[in-house]
């Protein structure tokens, strides 16, 4: 940038004058520089002429040097506040990219306990399982599925069930190889037996597109409360017993519905658990008694009556006679 174009640029030196003061500066130097050279015998009249040089030159070089030090002065704050301008660039970089930096981490923190609550899922008695990802999410106004990457491969069959780290989620009702259909537990096409922890009732969950499916074919000793615990019955031999499902709510159209304990996080991370019936459990052979009772039903016949002879008197007894 050019001097004229700056800030500075009005500022227009009178050279004529700084050439004059400059001459009169040198002529006083000279002058002085000839005072102090001469030895002790100098008279007093060159001695009053050196002070008097020395009082003029005092105030017309500190005059002079005045503009030269607010030019200094001048030249350090523009070159401090350059300094400070591009300090506030760098730092501002810097603070981006620390943010981008602290989201990453926050994201990974996230995914990694989602990831360790996932793989801590276990059952009563253990079951094998598999892990997995869902890779689509098929959503409509009724259907609502998700595709996982894994498949009969894995060791995977239809009627598994699918949980999160949180609960049920639904179960497969589609497998290839690498890959796997599951049918949530909302979908309209779901329906799961299940039971009421409190007072072991059962009833029927049914899946009608909404986010929270309702209870129906509900059968128990005691009405239902709002936060009972819902769970898996087995009955049928569908899926084990026992496997969190939600809380009971009472919805908006006066029918008990299911609050999913699955919907508490996003269900991207799976695990398939592998079951097949209730043999996995324990064999019904192993089961069976090795002795078994007998199956004589009938009641054993009632012991035979004897008649037992009266008794003779004794010798010299009065004989009992007949009235």
């Amino acid at each position: 940038m050019a001097l004229r174009d700056s800030a500075l640029g009005d500022i227009k030196a009178p050279l004529a004058w700084l050439a004059g003061a400059a001459v009169v500066v040198a002529v006083l130097t000279a002058l002085a520089l000839f005072a102090g050279n001469r030895r002790e015998g100098v008279s007093g009249a060159l001695q009053a002429t050196r002070r008097a040089g020395d009082s003029v030159i005092a105030p017309v070089s500190g005059a002079l040097s005045r503009p030269i030090v607010w030019a200094g002065e001048v030249s350090n704050t523009i070159q401090d506040y350059a300094f400070a301008a591009r300090q506030n660039r760098d730092l501002k970089r810097a603070l981006v990219a620390d943010q981008v930096w602290k989201d990453e981490v926050g994201a990974l923190r996230l995914e990694n306990a989602r990831l360790r609550a996932v793989l801590g899922v276990k059952t009563e008695p253990a079951m094998p399982m598999v892990f997995a990802h869902t890779i689509l999410d098929a959503r409509g106004p009724f259907a609502n599925t998700r595709l996982a990457d894994a498949g009969s491969a894995q060791g995977v069959i239809e009627g598994n069930p699918a949980l999160s780290e949180h609960g049920l989620v639904g179960r497969v009702t589609g497998v290839a190889a690498q890959t796997s259909r599951i049918m949530l537990l909302t979908d309209v096409e779901s329906r799961l037996p299940v039971l009421v922890s409190r007072n072991n009732g059962r009833a029927i969950l049914v899946g009608d597109g909404g986010p929270n499916p309702r209870l129906d074919y509900v059968r128990t000793s005691d009405r239902l409360r709002a936060g009972d615990r819902i769970l898996t019955s087995g009955d049928g031999g569908v899926l084990p017993r026992g496997l969190p499902v939600g809380v009971a709510v009472l919805g908006l159209d006066g029918q008990w519905r299911v609050a999913l304990d699955a919907d508490a996080t996003p269900i991207d991370d799976l695990r398939i658990l592998l079951f097949r019936d209730f043999s996995q459990i324990a064999t019904p052979g192993a089961l069976a008694p090795s002795v078994l009772p007998g199956t004589n039903t009938e009641a054993p016949p009632p012991p035979a009556l004897t008649v037992k002879p009266p008794r003779p008197p004794a010798p010299g007894a009065p004989s009992a006679s007949p009235p």
